[in-house]
């Protein structure tokens, strides 16, 4: 979290200098540019790294929109540098899925294995952290199916999506909201989406790609 006493400017600085594609401006018209803090009116607030604490940085970022007015755009980026995953796992043909309590909706949800990056994992190492912490799961094979942006307009990096072929699972990581592991025929899954049962944004990246990838059936 960050210290209550410190600049939100002091982090922002830091953060610009040593990820500096992270402020980069598009060519040419349309985009909506990122300003210089020192350019920006005192009456548009705090500016800067707002919040951080070990999973998200919060930034108030100055910028100029199209039609030249200057305003502000929140974003959340990860704390850490390591990529996060999702992985779609399947045992025996079906489909894995976790009814999860989740907080921001505060309600259950069916969802696969997911989590932030951790230092000094790649994107598999994640991928293959979150089934043993999540699933205590043995894992035959994992195979990256491209990646997903989970809200374009507050997130900024990208989730690496993955296929697992499990042979077995044990104990659940219940601690974390998990109160269950429900099994799936794809066409059962079919029906989960339509009726709305079924409506995390990861869970529905992963089932695309891996059917558009021959993957699923």
């Amino acid at each position: 979290m960050t210290d209550a006493h410190e600049d939100p400017m002091d982090g922002y600085r830091r953060l610009r200098q040593e990820q500096p594609d992270l402020f980069r401006n598009e060519e040419g018209p349309g985009a909506i540019d990122i300003v210089d803090p020192r350019q920006a009116p005192e009456d548009l607030g705090t500016l800067g790294l707002v919040y951080q604490d070990p999973y998200i940085r919060l930034l108030r970022d100055p910028v100029r929109f199209p039609d030249g007015r200057l305003g502000t755009y929140l974003r959340i980026l990860s704390t850490a540098n390591s990529p996060g995953a999702a992985v779609l796992p399947v045992l025996d043909d079906r489909v894995l899925l976790m009814e999860n309590y989740r907080h921001a909706i505060r309600g259950w949800t069916l969802e696969i294995p997911r989590g932030f990056g951790t230092e000094g994992l790649t994107a598999e190492g994640n991928a293959l952290k979150e089934l043993d912490e999540e699933l205590s799961a043995q894992v035959e094979s994992v195979t990256p199916i491209g990646v997903v942006h989970p809200d374009t307009g507050l997130h900024s990096q990208p989730v690496h999506l993955f296929f697992a072929s499990l042979t077995a699972t044990g104990p659940l990581e219940t601690a974390a909201g998990i109160r269950s592991l429900v099994t799936f025929t794809p066409e059962e899954l079919d029906r989960k989406i339509v009726d709305g049962t079924l409506t995390d944004g990861f869970t529905l990246a992963a089932l695309t790609q891996a059917r558009l990838r021959h993957l699923i059936r």
